[in-house]
């Protein structure tokens, strides 16, 4: 049965920013982006549909920053890095003291990085726009001649030179009629997560639990027995981590809701009630076989569920499976990703895929899976750049978000006052501002070299069997 409809009558809307560069999202691909954009001399605008900054690690609470480094060394640096180092120095005290020196697996100290994150972008000259929606996208030919944003002030139009889509759900580009991909074969997608943070917690007692169990954070036979006695649902067997921002605080990251489409207030709504309940009968686990947590209290449950995957845009280069595991360098990387392939269980029957590459081992990320086909000053940075299912449950962490934001923010200041797209830009010159400002983009960065210019204006076909 298809829906009622209703005409809406046209509208005058006033136009009320004229930036060079807008990011739509904030979270780390668009807080990097906006830093990256402002930094290197572009009037920059940063839109987030919340009152602060940090997408999946604040308003999702996820409890801790995925792997920067390739095992051996850091793989993610430039702003991605400087900004870990800033919430560790923020933090303070125990938490400085335990993860100073750490790189992987760094907690979340929740309060402090939504601070610094304020901090960081407004330092950098950028513009902050909270309580904001963009809702609609107006065209002309293949560019986008502004967005209608929608707040409490009311609908108004942002027009920009050039647009950064950092929303994480290709939310933008799909506004803009950008081709997307969305799940698996069967439309199937990962699991979300409600996580958590618990007070009155004993590390020092869990930790001497864990010792005598073997059972190295991830509780997986607790877990098993809990679901065993009907103590927990059936499904993931482990926990991916307790996080400690001290010894007596730690967050979860621990369960699944399925079915959840993050682009559907239907589905979040759902999520949401769902997970909130899932909380409350781990929290009874947690209390019942888990010392160290006997008397635990719950301080804070996500803004909403977790989203590990929605949309991939179509791009002028989809990153595959066979990218990953041969570990390749394209003349136009933009960044290298070394963590591993981690797709989550559709359900509660299916299995987890995991692939990881040899330790000290990346492979690049080139610039062209971010441009959306289609839309010339349009570039989207994060979980839904173009790749295939296996390689986004590689690339959708927050260190890579980072990398990649530091890229479309880089290039979009370097074009803002030539009036070109996104296919304009000279590769080898945004490579080397990005390796200038802090990035690293593989042992051998000067292999990339005029050829990386032509490939992504189209005046060489490279690698044309996958482009």
């Amino acid at each position: 049965m298809e829906k009622a409809t209703v005409m809406i009558p046209q509208q005058q809307l006033p136009v009320s920013y004229t930036p060079d560069v807008v990011v739509v999202g904030g979270g780390a691909s668009g807080v990097a982006a906006a830093i990256a954009a402002a930094r290197n001399g572009a009037d920059t605008l940063l839109i987030e549909q919340r009152g602060y900054l940090g997408g999946m690690g604040t308003a999702a609470l996820v409890p801790a920053f995925c792997p920067y480094t390739d095992g051996e060394k850091p793989v993610i640096r430039g702003i991605g890095l400087e900004l870990l180092e800033k919430m560790k120095l923020a933090s303070g005290g125990w938490f400085l003291g335990r993860y100073k020196e750490k790189l992987d697996w760094v907690p979340i100290d929740v309060e402090t990085l939504k601070r610094m994150y304020d901090e960081e972008v407004l330092a950098s000259g950028a513009k902050i726009l909270f309580h904001t929606f963009a809702d609609q996208v107006l065209l002309e030919g293949d560019r986008i001649a502004g967005i209608v944003i929608s707040n409490k002030t009311g609908r108004s139009v942002v027009q920009a030179k050039l647009y950064i889509d950092a929303s994480g759900d290709a939310d933008l580009a799909a506004l803009a009629g950008v081709p997307f991909h969305v799940g698996g074969e069967q439309g199937e997608l990962q699991p979300g997560t409600m996580c958590y943070l618990v007070t009155g917690a004993d590390k020092q007692r869990f930790d001497q639990f864990l010792q005598e169990t073997g059972q190295g954070g991830q509780l997986e036979k607790t877990v098993v027995e809990a679901q065993q006695n009907g103590d927990l649902p059936e499904g993931r067997k482990r926990i991916s981590g307790v996080a400690w921002i001290s010894d007596t605080v730690a967050g979860f990251n621990f369960g699944h809701i399925f079915g959840i489409d993050g682009t559907k207030a239907e589905d979040l709504s759902r999520a949401a009630i769902e997970g909130r309940k899932l909380i409350d009968r781990q929290i009874r686990f947690l209390r019942k076989y888990v010392p160290g947590f006997e008397n635990v209290h719950l301080i804070h449950s996500g803004d909403q569920i977790g989203i590990r995957e929605t949309r991939r845009i179509v791009g002028d280069y989809t990153l595959v499976v066979e990218d990953f595991l041969s570990m390749r360098t394209f003349a136009d990387d933009i960044a290298r990703n070394s963590y591993f392939i981690d797709i989550h269980l559709a359900n509660a029957g299916s299995t987890m895929v995991i692939k990881h590459l040899p330790k000290g081992q990346s492979h690049g990320v080139p610039y062209r899976c971010m441009l959306p086909q289609g839309r010339s000053n349009l570039i989207v940075a994060g979980r839904s750049v173009s790749s295939d299912r296996p390689v986004q449950g590689s690339l959708r962490v927050m260190p890579n978000c980072f990398a990649m934001g530091q890229a479309a923010g880089t290039a979009a200041a370097m074009l803002s006052g030539t009036g070109g797209g996104f296919r304009d830009i000279s590769v080898p010159q945004l490579q080397r501002r990005l390796i200038e400002q802090g990035a690293w983009l593989g042992e051998h960065p000067g292999q990339a070299s005029e050829v990386a210019a032509a490939v992504v204006s189209g005046a060489v076909q490279y690698d044309s069997e996958n482009h």
